[in-house]
């Protein structure tokens, strides 16, 4: 039987860094939501010109099409023992839908680590970071911090800080993930699959406290 992980979390949290890392210890391919999206209306792909004009539109992608994406990539034969699910679901409706999709594989969603910290971490990790324009290698004032400031090791090529890492819209977005995922996340602590993790921690402790609650499910 295929074994599928959703993997929640915040922005800011890390949740992308363990995914990878999971996703190699595990042997199981990490599908992105978001990955899937670009690769999707990069090639032109049916779904991803249906996708692109919603969002022309400033309309949100239906939930079908979403899932469509989701089909498509976990009847790969890479996804045949299961996959590592990163961005979706992120709603209720999203889920159920997502438990009927896993059935057509013969599987169903395992286990769902949920990676979170104070929001007061989230912003101080968010709003620190600054991204270099030439490559995009990212550094963090503090965590990763460049060693002339505003200037990129790698490339030398000026680092400036995106519109999504600046406070007003990073609280923005962590305070809208918190209200969207708030039913989700007790939607599977009810069901007994959600494992909460201390996402404050270094990077090995969060991958250790990920692997220990993966196996005890």
């Amino acid at each position: 039987m295929p074994t599928f992980i959703v993997l929640l979390g915040p922005p800011g949290v890390g949740k992308g860094t363990q995914a990878k890392i999971l996703a190699e210890t595990l042997g199981l391919p990490h599908v992105s939501s978001g990955d899937l999206f670009r690769e999707n209306i990069k090639n032109q792909t049916e779904l991803g010109q249906l996708a692109q004009s919603f969002m022309n539109k400033g309309e949100l992608v239906p939930d079908d099409v979403t899932i469509g994406m989701i089909r498509a990539r976990l009847s790969l034969p890479d996804c045949r023992q299961g996959a590592l699910l990163d961005g979706f679901p992120r709603t209720i409706p999203q889920a159920e839908a997502l438990e009927r999709l896993l059935a057509e594989f013969g599987g169903r969603v395992n286990h769902v680590p949920y990676i979170t910290a104070d929001e007061s971490v989230l912003i101080a990790r968010l709003t620190g970071r600054w991204t270099c324009r030439a490559h995009g290698h990212i550094f963090h004032e503090k965590n990763n911090p460049p060693k002339i400031p505003g200037i990129c090791d790698l490339d030398g090529s000026e680092l400036y800080q995106r519109d999504d890492d600046k406070n007003e819209t990073v609280v923005r977005r962590i305070q809208v993930y918190f209200t969207q995922t708030a039913p989700l996340v007790e939607y599977y602590r009810k069901q007994g699959r959600l494992s909460e993790i201390n996402g404050a921690q270094p990077i090995d402790s969060v991958t250790a406290d990920l692997m220990a609650a993966l196996k005890n499910k």
